[in-house]
């Protein structure tokens, strides 16, 4: 293979010479920033049309992505950043260099919560209002945004020849998230990895639970009840798809995936969170007998 190239061999795909970034006035473009940029923009015009057919004012939704984006932004680079700090120690500086990718989207949605929250306060609104609105443009985000990994040749997984396995030039992939397990199933004379393409995986999963979060929306039975369908839908496809990847964000001094335990504990907090939600409601809602 050269260098640009990428296949999805059972599949019958073979694209040649995929670019990972494209010039304009001299200036170097991440194709990875720009379909980021994309994934924004979308998830904002997403929740801004969700506010208009719910009656809701729109310009809301304007304002709070301005500070949404910021600090999610900041947020995923700094999960990124704490939990793979022995990367950095030596060159703080490289904190700020986002060009060879290095965000973590948990970190970005733990700080889109924080500002949702801390927004709504000060504007005197429902935060569980405005999460609800939100969050079908914020997986729609990460539907697009997967694919920026795509393009970095990053996010994959362990060795696999299923039918969805995908090559990829050793040279392309940085030399860490190539496992022993990859380098055992490199075949002789040959200069590419077959992996798990985990990226594809989680971009897929995200579009089913934004179909489900969209077909579901008008029968929700409570304030924050979207938000919760996201927190445990993507912690459902996030806990395996993970468990998969070679680049882990590891807890210090375990072997444990962050992204993996927080996975789950999103979803165990989700479904715990319905039930007892649920069933305070349908005990108010149930008649009293005299």
């Amino acid at each position: 293979m050269n260098a640009g190239d990428i296949a999805f061999p059972h599949l019958g795909i073979y694209l040649e010479n995929v670019p990972k970034s494209f010039t304009v006035f001299g200036f170097s473009i991440a194709f990875y920033g720009v379909i980021i940029g994309i994934g924004v923009l979308a998830g904002i015009l997403m929740a801004v049309h969700q506010a208009k057919i719910t009656g809701q004012n729109p310009d809301i939704y304007w304002d709070f992505a301005i500070y949404a984006v910021i600090f999610s932004v900041i947020g995923a680079r700094l999960y990124y950043v704490i939990f793979s700090w022995d990367n950095y120690k030596n060159d703080l500086l490289s904190i700020f260099n986002t060009r060879k990718g290095g965000m973590a989207i948990y970190g970005g949605v733990i700080a889109a919560f924080l500002t949702l929250f801390i927004y709504c306060k000060v504007k005197k609104l429902n935060p569980f209002q405005i999460g609800d609105t939100c969050m079908p443009g914020l997986i729609l985000g990460q539907v697009i945004g997967r694919w920026g990994n795509f393009m970095n040749r990053e996010a994959f997984g362990e060795y696999t020849d299923s039918l969805f396995a995908m090559r990829l030039p050793i040279e392309a992939v940085r030399s860490s998230d190539i496992s022993e397990n990859i380098a055992a199933h490199i075949v002789e004379a040959t200069n590419y990895i077959q992996v798990h393409p985990t990226f594809l995986y989680e971009s897929v999963w995200n579009l089913m639970i934004l179909i489900l979060m969209l077909c579901y929306r008008k029968h929700k039975k409570f304030q924050g009840e979207m938000c919760l369908f996201y927190l445990g839908g993507y912690g459902l496809g996030r806990f395996f798809i993970e468990g998969l990847r070679t680049d882990q964000l590891l807890i210090p001094g375990t072997d444990l995936a962050v992204s993996q335990i927080l996975a789950l504990c999103l979803l165990v907090f989700s479904v715990i969170a319905d039930v007892v939600i649920r069933f305070r409601i349908n005990k108010k809602e149930k008649p009293k007998n005299f």
